[in-house]
């Protein structure tokens, strides 16, 4: 077995990169905070405003309205400007939006905080991988953006707790109020403490800093595949966001209180999920293995056999739903990342903040639509019960397609030679599976 030579252009980690990636990885703890709120107060929320099932799903989908929007828009900008300051000026209006909400506030109000609170989160991890990346070499990326991900998982994990005491023994308005504080003092502590990586015009696959057409970078297959099987494990993140407390109470029996607790399952084990998928993936590539294997395959798997988990959830006893939703929804993680990593290995790093934002609006657009779906399936069931399940189902259906099609177009080793009109290198698609 031979290795693959290290990238032309690799270097080493610049002195400061591991505090970047812990200050960016409570960015994305607040991240996911905000955008668990809603879900972990759905039901007080819906008895205080009287909304209906439908009501609920179209405040959990206004958060994406302008959410994949801001996201290209900014990502264009971090081709060019300092993501330092973006980053800070996010955090920002992370903080602005969510006050108005401590007082009394009526459904409008709220879906326009929301989306407000969208569109400034639109852009998060984008720029935040973005930034990251100008700390990393290539061949050292996995792990930090494994870590960087790890923030949604313990946004809500550390936060749960937190919020759902706030919200039992204060108000659900009270919650909002303190992730707006919490944000205040992340903008405080970047401004202190942010810097821009150095290797801002560094590349491990790109020698040069020729562009390439950005139509040509998204049609191309692994950007394809990408935007295709990460829109099918954020649906199902989508739902967790927004109904898994809500399906806990309602169709479970569970107090809020206990609910708060059993809400943090799925993050729990998506965790560990999404930092095996980076030791895994950057073992693989270590051992000599292509990264359509060490990333692409890695990451398109665990969204089928997850799927086909969620498929069965109609056909268990009730205390099997549990665990195999956990089990299920939490192999997605895998996918968030892989993909960011295999767009680095063959965008020109000049237009990799604006690639890697539009893919990110891309997938996200399932945020839109899952928990609308979601919704409406709920609203016209015969029980509650029977319209999670059938829910649960479509949403099985979507990681298995996605998962399939991911396994089918993402070959990230052999991008840069189609996109660049050359040859594919010799054993490119021989040597997938295995080391070369």
């Amino acid at each position: 077995m031979t290795t693959q030579p290290t990238p032309k252009g690799s270097t080493g980690t610049p002195k400061g990169a591991w505090q970047i990636t812990f200050l960016l990885f409570l960015f994305m703890v607040v991240n996911f905070a905000d955008k668990i709120v809603v879900g972990l107060a759905g039901v007080p929320i819906k008895k205080d405003l009287g909304l209906t099932p439908e009501q609920f799903g179209t405040l959990g989908s206004s958060f994406f309205y302008l959410f994949s929007i801001s996201a290209i828009v900014i990502g264009f900008v971090a081709n060019r400007a300092s993501t330092r300051w973006i980053l800070l000026i996010l955090a920002l209006i992370w903080a602005v939006t969510q006050f108005p909400m401590v007082g009394t506030v009526d459904f409008t109000t709220l879906v326009i905080c929301r989306i407000i609170l969208g569109a400034g989160e639109g852009p998060a991890a984008a720029v935040a991988i973005h930034a990251i990346y100008k700390w990393f070499p290539d061949e050292k990326r996995t792990l930090p953006t494994a870590i960087l991900s790890q923030g949604s998982a313990f946004g809500v994990i550390l936060t749960m707790p937190a919020l759902g005491w706030v919200i039992n023994a204060y108000s659900w308005h009270l919650a909002f109020g303190v992730l707006g504080v919490v944000s205040l003092l992340w903008a405080v502590a970047w401004f202190a403490l942010g810097k821009e990586g150095p290797l801002a015009s560094t590349s491990a696959v790109v020698a040069d800093e020729q562009r390439i057409p950005y139509w040509r970078l998204l049609t191309s297959r692994t950007f394809i595949g990408c935007v295709a099987a990460t829109f099918g494990a954020y649906w199902a993140l989508s739902l967790g966001l927004t109904w898994f407390t809500s399906f806990i109470i309602e169709g479970l029996g569970y107090t809020q209180k206990q609910a708060n607790f059993i809400s943090i399952l799925p993050w729990v084990f998506g965790a560990v999920v999404v930092i095996l998928s980076g030791w895994i993936s950057q073992l693989m590539l270590a051992r000599g293995f292509t990264t359509r294997g060490a990333r692409g395959v890695l990451g398109s798997v665990p969204l089928i056999v997850g799927g086909c988990i969620l498929a069965t959830l109609p056909y268990v006893p009730t205390g099997w739903l549990m665990p195999l939703l956990v089990i299920g929804s939490g192999l997605c993680g895998a996918i968030y990342v892989v993909c960011p990593a295999m767009l680095g290995e063959f965008t020109p790093v000049s237009q990799r903040g604006a690639m890697i934002a539009i893919y990110g609006a891309l997938y996200t657009l399932s945020g839109i639509l899952a928990p609308q779906v979601m919704g409406n399936v709920i609203q016209h069931a015969t029980t509650p019960m029977a319209g999670y399940m059938s829910g649960f189902t479509i949403n099985a259906a979507i990681m298995v397609g996605s998962g399939v099609l991911g396994l089918l177009l993402l070959w990230p080793n052999t991008e840069r030679a189609r996109l660049a009109g050359t040859s594919q290198p010799a054993g490119a698609i021989k040597g997938a599976m295995s080391p070369t």
